[in-house]
């Protein structure tokens, strides 16, 4: 049996895009039957996004060419933070059910900061002004497949907006829908 063959190093510097994914893209190069993909809106050959925002999220989507750089990212312990807007107004007890970590399907999900907030004002208008509800500021460690809407859910708050702000030290910085920039590595050199 023969051992792999090491992977050639890529001679490519590292690089870390910050983009703003406006609503209704994917995250992944490729359009399916009924969503646009990133392609559309990037020509940023030989990056991949560093995790996911669903269609429907809004927000902060970091792209990269490294690998380890990704898996830091996209790891446990990054912490990624959302404004969210959610149907109704949630009691205190269920800001504290959010906080403490929501049973689910898959399992619990670790605690998450959880702050009432009002509307970010540096959020940009849709075309439909968004519906009555509450903002929440929300802090999570762990990035499950659509956390946030099923955590909301899951206390009898549904989910209205969803927009990621920050991914660690990065943050939207007034990137519009659809922007995009290159963003420094040091705070991720080990």
């Amino acid at each position: 049996m023969s051992r792999p063959r090491p992977r050639a190093r890529s001679t490519e510097q590292p690089r870390l895009v910050a983009f703003n994914k406006p609503a209704g893209v994917l995250s992944q190069w490729t359009d399916d039957p009924h969503w646009p993909g990133l392609a559309r809106l990037l020509a940023l050959p030989g990056l991949v996004p560093a995790g996911r925002l669903d269609a429907d999220s809004e927000g902060l989507l970091l792209l990269t060419n490294d690998g380890a750089l990704q898996a830091r990212l996209t790891g446990g312990g990054t912490e990624k933070t959302y404004a969210v807007l959610v149907a109704g107004t949630p009691s205190a007890p269920t800001l504290d059910r959010l906080r403490a970590g929501v049973l689910l399907g898959d399992g619990p999900t670790r605690p998450a900061r959880v702050t009432v907030i009002a509307r970010p004002s540096w959020l940009w208008p849709r075309e439909r002004p968004d519906p009555p509800g509450t903002w929440l500021d929300i802090t999570l460690t762990e990035g499950r497949n659509r956390q946030i809407r099923r955590m909301a859910n899951a206390v009898g708050h549904p989910v209205l907006r969803l927009v990621r702000h920050r991914v660690g030290d990065n943050g939207l910085d007034g990137l519009a829908p659809g922007a995009w920039q290159d963003r420094p590595l040091a705070f991720f050199v080990p």
